[in-house]
């Protein structure tokens, strides 16, 4: 049987693993260390190495990384391309899955993140102020998720919010926030997916990774300078804490940048990481890699010390042609041609290498658009320039030329045509709007700024226009970067990183210094302030001004600064009253401050400025829905879903606004729609199971609430519905187990209070009991409910008159109720 041959990209590989040359001692540390079990002292678990650009370190760890799954491991490599937490695990899962290892359930919550991103709701009902158990889909939209991912340390609010309010009213929100933030959501879960991502979803990686079938577990962190601040906090509680359960002990994690581990925070494990300090390749390391490609004729070797200083990825990227014949030893004006690419003898070749260097990432496509190279050569050149040393493959698909070898090579194609530069840049803008309009995005209720591929392929439109030095660049640059905030802080990373780099590669000041700043702002205090620099500080126009005002209110509602943020609505709609955006987000904040009737006049002008968009028309019915107008609320849930079939959010509202209404058919039709078009949605169970509950279907109530609480455990009102049914079935060992969780998470649950009090109250355990339904009244003290429990468990203890003053207090409130209590009084 004939031997399989090898694909292209083993051959690739092999080629390039042919070529590494040095640093043996820490190829051998690494490999050493598969050699001692983790309970060997001498074992290590995380393994840094670092130093200056161009020094290796890429090829450091991909060798280490060929090391571990020498030795069985299932392996990940993660660079910058991941932009947060989810994002880097999502690479991992994804290269995991490669290697025939499924994270399935890690992906499910993956894919939850990044919808509850965009579309996670604030519920609109005061806690103090309003039964919770009528908490509906959000009527705030989706501004909240959206801060939330910048917010995720805002318990207590820190951060992003710094540079936005006082130290006051930072500890009034900080206090309101603990008490509220989790009854504020529909669902908890949606709320930890985006505010605390890696809360939810680490424990779920890890139980994944203590089931994967492998010897060893190795993860890669490369450009760790940009990925660290992000990753190494997260990964230090992960490693060294038991929150989030335990790391397999056959986990071996490398990381990979320009600066030491920072030792505040890694100074006391000496025994548990290894540091792998890199310099440039000394004379004899240089010079052994060079023989290895067959270079050893002295004068080209001392020629490519000079041109290199040592520097691996230059010494390897010249070794590659295996010169022989060095006509300009000595000569010091070389270019970074000459550099790169001095005995490199096809024309074809060195012509792609330099335009390939234009655009900041490759893929075939992009290679197509930018290669100098006939049709037929397409093929062996990309083939070719994936096996050049300074060519780095990202994810399997995108390649990225090394800093080092690519900003000489703009510098020099910069100079050498400035016309020729623009003319190139123009066109690879061209390519990429033109790719980003094929998406198709936008073309539903989101927008086209939700669609993650269509902000990156406008985001290396933005970078090619800016190099390109057109007039309207930077301006349009800055417009979009309020889009990005809108976003998420990922994205609005992303876009500041590409001012910086459109800056430095096209040597434009004022670029660069704009990203900087925003950069900067970013890092430090967050998006508020970012924003707050663009609107003191640059030329924006009149609608972009009240977008920053309207991204900077959503990020105050996120921080449950109200007043703050309905200001700043208020400020954006004075700079442009036709902005439909604004008059629904302030919608939103209205809502949430139980201004029903304020947050409908908004929403009937957003409407009206936006006739089709769906979203605000179902913002609206929810809002009739929750003010009690069930006819407008179906009206206008019904004309949401003409307009836009699949959005879920609408046929949940209205399948709860029918039930309400005592049509469980409809309801029941309506909800059934919504778990169609998103089987994972747990409000849509749980009002479900109202429905059930109206038709004295117990078995089916329960079984929708343990699925409601199965993908989101942690939300309270699902655990109280769900302790509610279980009291009704008489199992009330298990419905005070439910209720102490729907207490732990929302400490100022009225009503779990007092249907825990009953349960206890039947359990015979009367003074817990009476504590729980003492704490109800007095948090709602016209709690009609509450108040009979509690005049019968008096009753019940003896306690006569204690008994008939509660049941003044209910005839007061309501007679019939009373009349009701009175017979069942011993």
């Amino acid at each position: 049987m004939a031997q399989a041959r090898p694909s292209m990209q083993e051959l690739i590989r092999q080629r390039g693993r042919a070529g590494f040359v040095g640093r043996s001692a820490e190829r051998a540390a690494f490999r050493a260390n598969f050699g001692t079990g983790p309970d060997d002292e001498r074992h290590r678990f995380r393994f840094h190495v670092h130093g200056n650009a161009g020094v290796g370190k890429t090829f450091l760890l991909r060798e280490l990384e060929q090391i571990a799954r020498e030795r069985g491991a299932l392996t990940a490599y993660v660079d910058d391309g991941a932009g947060s937490v989810p994002e880097a695990m999502a690479e991992i899962s994804r290269q995991f899955a490669a290697q025939g290892r499924r994270l399935k359930e890690l992906d499910r919550l993956l894919a939850a993140h990044r919808e509850r991103r965009h579309e996670a709701e604030l519920a609109a009902l005061d806690v103090l102020g309003t039964q919770p158990e009528e908490a509906g889909p959000s009527t705030g939209g989706r501004m909240v998720a959206r801060a939330g991912v910048v917010a995720a340390g805002m318990v207590p609010v820190v951060g992003p919010f710094a540079g936005m309010l006082d130290a006051e009213q930072l500890a009034r929100v900080a206090d309101r926030l603990r008490a509220s933030l989790v009854a504020r959501f529909r669902n908890h879960e949606d709320l930890q997916l985006v505010l605390s991502p890696e809360q939810v979803l680490t424990p779920v990686l890890l139980r994944e990774l203590s089931d994967a079938d492998a010897p060893w577990i190795a993860l890669f962190l490369d450009t760790y300078e940009r990925t660290g601040p992000y990753l190494d906090p997260w990964l230090h509680e992960t490693m060294t804490t038991d929150r989030h359960g335990g790391v397999p002990a056959t986990t071996v994690v490398a990381t990979a940048g320009r600066t030491p581990l920072d030792p505040s925070r890694w100074g006391g494990l000496a025994d548990f990481v290894t540091d792998l300090p890199l310099a440039p390749f000394t004379d004899t390391e240089a010079r052994g890699l060079l023989a290895a490609k067959g270079v050893t004729a002295e004068p080209v070797v001392e020629e490519v010390l000079r041109l290199t200083g040592g520097l691996p990825v230059l010494v390897s990227t010249l070794a590659e042609a295996r010169p022989t014949d060095p006509d300009d030893v000595g000569d010091p004006s070389a270019t970074a041609v000459e550099r790169f690419l001095k005995w490199e003898e096809d024309p074809v070749r060195r012509a792609t290498a330099l335009s390939c260097a234009l655009p900041r990432w490759l893929d075939g496509d992009v290679f197509r658009a930018v290669a100098e190279c006939p049709e037929e050569d397409l093929e062996s050149v990309w083939a070719w320039l994936r096996g050049m040393p300074f060519v780095t493959d990202r994810t399997g698909e995108r390649l990225r030329y090394h800093d080092v070898v690519r900003a000489p090579m703009l510098r020099a194609e910069r100079r050498r045509s400035p016309r020729g530069w623009a003319q190139r840049h123009r066109r690879l803008a061209e390519h990429f709007g033109r790719w980003r309009e094929e998406t198709g995005a936008g073309r539903g209720t989101r927008g086209p700024w939700a669609d993650g591929t269509w902000r990156e392929l406008r985001l290396e439109e933005t970078y090619h226009l800016l190099c390109a030095g057109e007039p309207d660049a930077l301006p349009q640059a800055l417009r979009d970067f309020v889009q990005a905030c809108d976003t998420g802080a990922s994205a609005a990373g992303r876009w500041a990183r590409a001012l910086v780099d459109a800056g430095t590669d096209a040597d434009a000041e004022a670029t660069a210094r704009w990203g900087t700043e925003l950069t900067t702002a970013l890092d430090t205090e967050g998006i508020g302030a970012a924003l707050g620099l663009l609107l003191r500080r640059a030329d924006l126009d009149t609608r972009t001004q009240a977008r920053a005002r309207v991204v900077r209110g959503d990020e105050l509602r996120g921080a449950g600064a109200h007043a703050q943020a309905l200001t700043e609505y208020g400020r954006a709609i004075a700079l442009d009253p036709e902005s439909a955006v604004a008059h629904r987000n302030r919608a939103g904040i209205r809502g949430d401050m139980g201004d029903h009737d304020g947050a409908i006049a908004d929403l009937d002008r957003a409407v009206a400025l936006e006739p089709d968009n769906a979203w605000s028309i179902a913002l609206r019915g929810e809002h009739h829905r929750i003010a009690g107008r069930d006819a407008e609320a179906i009206r206008d849930l019904t004309e949401a879903i003409r307009l836009d079939p699949a959005l879920e959010f609408a046929w949940a509202s209205r399948g709860a606004t029918h039930g309400r209404a005592g049509d469980p058919d409809a309801a029941l039709a309506d909800l059934g729609r919504a778990l169609d078009l998103d089987p994972d949605y747990a409000w849509a169970f749980a009002r479900r199971a109202r429905v059930w509950r109206a038709l004295g279907d117990p078995r089916r109530r329960l079984a929708d609430l343990d699925r409601a609480l199965a993908l989101s455990p942690d939300w309270p009102w699902a655990r109280c519905e769900r302790g509610d049914a279980l009291r009704v079935a008489g199992r009330d060992e298990e419905a005070v187990a439910d209720l102490d969780i729907a207490l732990s998470l929302d400490p100022v649950y009225t009503s779990a209070y007092a249907s825990r009090g009953e349960s206890l109250a039947r359990l015979g355990r009367h003074a817990e009991a009476l504590a729980d339904l003492n704490r109800a009244v007095e948090m709602r003290p016209a709690y009609v409910w509450a108040l009979c429990r509690r005049a019968l468990l008096h009753a019940a203890m003896g306690r006569q008159e204690e008994a008939r003053a509660d049941v003044e207090r209910v005839r007061a409130l309501d007679p019939e109720a009373a009349s009701s209590l009175v017979s069942e009084l011993p």
